[in-house]
């Protein structure tokens, strides 16, 4: 048989697909519903590849915003700050989400204390009971004159002390006390469990630390979801924007009948003598957020409680993994979408920054200066501070992000000041401290010194460090920070993209 030439005009493809002439006329309707399909799915590729094209092509007016830190800097507070300058309709619907996070970071707290507590066998060995001795020297303790021979205890009342010890009987009844506080509080701390496993849907990371929840992106919605028993695929917004009011969450409700019901004994234990020399001594140690909700806890335990902006910038939950924020920007009359990554600081997590590193356009690196005398959960021999200057160095030497923006937040500066008037001395967990004053502002200039030795060191770009100091929790001077923030971010866009 002869072969076609180029110039047939029959196609050898078309020849080679033609169906045989045995075809019957089900193997027919089986071959035209198989072409059928390929079409569809070939049409479905084209319409995807088209819409990728058409997301790159306006992505590449996009700004690309990492928050990068330790744990517990401040970086998913600050993504909070963002969202209520740019966004806050969504903030306002995820409120009724974090009426769980206070609720889990009050009876984390409260267990916390309590255990603290058992492990120093109730008692605070240095806290000062009423006896006849001490209440006889509690006049020169405080620093007035106190008569000298009448008021001293006479023969009888030390016989009296020696035989009835009433020092060791006021201890007793100390430790009887938090025991009674431990026994009533106990249905609301088996809670804690239920609370954590609401909030991270059952997902457990090893080495959390603190016994600390970790939730991933768009957590509000399934929180939601998950207490209204919903099947998966509802919209979120409509779930997210039902106020607390509607949402019949049975777990929820229990434990504010119980925060309602022990919110006396709550302020009992709070404001215990032993557990404030515990804290005094450092016994005790407390996150912000925990003095923050322990101090406001009749508020948080009324019946009709509602998350205040305020609460939810002060709670506490840990990312995993990496969130996605977008939001839409004004500037001078332009409005740019800004992608802000929100990611886990836990030492386990960090590699899975590295896939967002490239076409960055801007970093927040979020340390907090108030961690001095604190270490990382993962290695306790690690000072959070020299960690965080050891993160800053990979980040400021990182190829992948010679050409973003870099901005440093030294972060929870009310903290440290409320640490340096509480005399705590920097040089006793920073040994390179030396003999410096111990004032605020010699530590938060020592400080940011270091991060900016650390950025000189790796600057081969000469790019500029733009450096604030902040505590993320103050909505009005963080706000202000994010405008300054903004407008240099957006000038360097520009002269990245060869604009200006």
């Amino acid at each position: 048989m002869r072969s076609p030439s180029i110039y047939s005009q029959d196609d050898p493809l078309s020849e080679a697909l033609k169906p045989p002439e045995s075809e019957t006329e089900a193997e027919r309707e089986a071959r035209l519903e198989q072409e059928a399909e390929a079409k569809r799915v070939s049409e479905q590729i084209d319409e995807e590849l088209r819409l990728e094209r058409e997301s790159l092509k306006k992505k590449r007016g996009d700004v690309k915003l990492l928050l990068l830190g330790q744990a517990e800097s401040g970086k998913s507070t600050l993504q909070r700050q963002f969202q209520l300058m740019y966004k806050p309709h969504s903030l306002e619907q995820e409120r009724a989400s974090w009426r769980t996070v206070i609720y889990f970071n009050v009876v984390h707290s409260i267990k916390h204390i309590l255990n603290t507590l058992e492990s120093w066998d109730d008692i605070d060995d240095d806290v000062a009971f009423d006896s006849p001795i001490s209440k006889y020297m509690g006049a020169s303790r405080s620093g007035t004159s106190s008569p000298v021979l009448t008021n001293l205890p006479s023969e009888n009342d030390r016989a009296h002390s020696r035989s009835a010890s009433p020092f060791q009987g006021n201890a007793e009844t100390s430790r009887s006390n938090i025991a009674g506080l431990r026994r009533r509080l106990s249905p609301l701390i088996a809670t804690d469990a239920a609370l954590a496993d609401r909030l991270s849907g059952g997902i457990t990371v090893s080495g959390s630390g603190k016994g600390g929840v970790f939730v991933r992106s768009g957590w509000q919605a399934r929180t939601i979801e998950n207490a209204l028993g919903r099947r998966r695929g509802r919209n979120p917004d409509e779930l997210s924007a039902k106020k607390p009011d509607d949402i019949h969450d049975a777990l929820v409700q229990d434990v504010s009948h119980m925060l309602d019901a022990s919110k006396d004994d709550i302020r009992e234990l709070w404001a215990h003598a032993t557990v404030k020399g515990l804290i005094a001594k450092r016994r005790l140690k407390l996150d912000e957020w925990s003095e923050f909700f322990l101090r406001h806890i009749s508020r948080v335990a009324a019946s009709d409680y509602v998350p205040s902006t305020d609460d939810i910038l002060h709670a506490r939950i840990q990312t995993m993994g990496v969130a996605e924020h977008v939001f839409d920007v004004n500037i001078h009359g332009k409005s740019v979408s800004w992608h802000l990554f929100d990611v886990g600081g836990a030492r386990g997590q960090r590699h899975t920054w590295v896939p967002y590193f490239d076409d960055a356009n801007a970093i927040i690196f979020v340390a907090p200066v108030s961690a001095f005398d604190q270490v990382i959960f993962e290695d306790p021999r690690t000072n959070r501070i020299d960690d965080s200057l050891q993160l800053f160095t990979q980040i400021c030497s990182s190829p992948l992000l010679k050409n973003a923006h870099l901005v440093l937040f030294l972060n929870k500066t009310d903290l440290l000041r409320s640490k340096l008037d509480n005399g705590l001395r920097i040089k006793k967990y920073i040994t390179s401290f030396g003999e410096r004053m111990n004032d605020y502002e010699t530590v938060v200039q020592y400080f940011r010194a270091h991060f900016l030795q650390v950025h000189r060191r790796n600057n081969e770009n000469r790019r500029v460090l733009y450096t604030h100091f902040t505590s993320v929790v103050d909505t009005k001077a963080t706000q202000r920070i994010i405008g300054n923030v903004r407008d240099s971010i957006f000038r360097g866009y520009l002269q990245s993209a060869a604009l200006v």
